[in-house]
């Protein structure tokens, strides 16, 4: 009889059995993969390191800030600032057709830009930041609303909403076209109030220590032990079912599955939920090149790209891909100690992906297609950023394919399903849910989610 179990070794999952077993719960994380970190994770390949999911860490903190959430869970988790060695970003940019903004971790760079680009919006973008929420006030009742309308009454631009809502909504938005206004408040403080950064050793380094934290402290993880079903009595959580037919017993159980996935190993029917599983699913390029990104005229960190005025974030129906609009990252170009760098230049571009279209393909035409929307992708980022094409010497790509693989969520869906669960409760007594379905998203928020339901309902239950 195990005190808890967690039904995956993503961040949060990692994060909630770390902190369960720091104060002597009998903890043990199931993941049915061979590896760690779902989408976040890396690998090698041709000599090669790769980092996968990563582009970079948000909320970012200079070391000594115990505010926000990266203080919270350094904390919380026992780590020192310099075991997370984050490096700040150098700076990005939200590149527009005829409008660039260029922001970086000091939020004073933003609203100069917006002044700047925007004659007479500069009060009203002042106003958009005095109205967001801070992260321990968003409820239930203050998460839903419209974000476009919102910000179409507050900064009355619709160019302007656009440019903001890009990087948004790239790095957080599981809803097609708009956004919850929480979502929107989350987001909006962790890029533009917080800020990007990076380990010099990439998602790894994170994920390494993570696991160490959680073995020394007695956790138990158990890889290539995918959960079949959740067992369940009189409406309460009592246990899993392994692929393997093993049946384990839990006082707790918290599963970052997600909620549909979640509720499919309880057995509940697809009719009888409520809401619909995300449809937004990526594929990403991964461009080496023999130079650095800097020596051939990229600087930036981040650049979140769009080819016209307005901004389609939805899942692409005509095409396998839309390629209007994407994001490009260099890992290279966060300013890392003593001007060290990355051994080779890494280009990394995102684009909207159909989840079906690229499910159905026969062997052949999926090798096919992951060469076409290669070119496609980097073709539509060189209109935005210097042509590094020549320069490429390995390249590798992923798709919603390799997503579902990896993270088993419905339709390769990055961010989950568009209704969030805040609470992390289920219809369960004993089973609650964390990471994306539970609200936050990225790699902090992934952790601050594993934290927060364990500490919520599995601790203070015990207490």
């Amino acid at each position: 009889m195990y005190d808890a179990i967690i039904i995956g070794a993503g961040m949060s999952g990692l994060s909630a059995g770390i902190r369960l077993a720091y104060y002597g719960q009998n903890v043990c994380i199931l993941e049915r993969h061979y590896t760690i970190g779902g989408l976040n994770s890396f690998y090698r390949m041709a000599g090669r390191d790769f980092d996968v999911g990563l582009h970079a860490v948000t909320n970012y903190a200079p070391k000594g800030d115990r505010r926000g959430p990266l203080g919270r869970l350094l904390r919380q988790l026992r780590f020192k600032w310099e075991e997370f060695a984050l490096c700040e970003q150098r700076g990005s940019l939200i590149s527009f057709p005829d409008v660039q903004l260029a922001f970086d971790n000091d939020i004073e760079l933003l609203k100069s830009e917006v002044a700047t680009k925007f004659p007479g919006k500069a009060d009203a973008f002042q106003q958009l930041l005095d109205n967001i929420i801070d992260y321990d006030d968003i409820s239930d009742d203050n998460y839903a609303g419209s974000a476009r309308e919102i910000l179409m009454e507050t900064l009355g631009d619709p160019l302007l909403v656009e440019m903001i809502l890009c990087p948004l909504m790239w790095y957080g938005n599981a809803r097609e076209r708009d956004m919850d206004w929480g979502q929107f408040c989350i987001m909006f403080r962790s890029i533009f109030l917080e800020g990007f950064a990076r380990p010099y050793k990439g998602v790894r380094l994170l994920l390494k220590n993570l696991v160490r934290k959680y073995r020394e402290l007695g956790g138990e993880l158990r890889l290539r032990n995918g959960v079949q079903r959740i067992v369940h009595e009189e409406g309460k959580a009592v246990g899993v079912v392994l692929d393997s037919g093993e049946e384990l017993q839990a006082r707790k159980i918290i599963s970052s599955a997600g909620w549909f996935e979640t509720m499919r190993m309880c057995g509940q029917p697809k009719e009888k939920l409520e809401g619909s599983p995300g449809v937004l699913s990526f594929i990403e390029s991964i461009s080496v090149l023999n130079q650095q990104p800097k020596d051939i005229g990229f600087e930036p960190t981040i650049v979140f790209y769009n080819d016209s005025d307005k901004f389609h974030w939805e899942m692409p129906k005509d095409e396998i891909c839309d390629t209007r609009t994407g994001v490009i990252c260099s890992p290279n170009n966060f300013l890392y100690p003593g001007d060290s760098q990355l051994d080779e230049g890494f280009m990394r571009i995102t684009t909207l992906a159909n989840f079906d279209r690229w499910m159905t393909m026969s062997d052949e035409e999926y090798r096919l297609a992951k060469l076409k929307w290669y070119d496609a992708a980097v073709a539509s980022a060189v209109r935005f950023v210097p042509d590094f094409r020549r320069h490429i010497v390995a390249t590798d790509m992923f798709t919603p394919k390799t997503i579902h693989r990896y993270t088993w969520h419905d339709n390769g869906a990055v961010y989950g399903a568009p209704d969030k669960r805040l609470s992390g409760e289920t219809h369960l007594q004993d089973l609650y849910i964390c990471g994306t379905d539970q609200g936050f998203v990225g790699i902090i928020g992934s952790i601050v989610s594993g934290l927060s339901i364990a500490n919520r309902h599995v601790l203070q239950a015990a207490s």
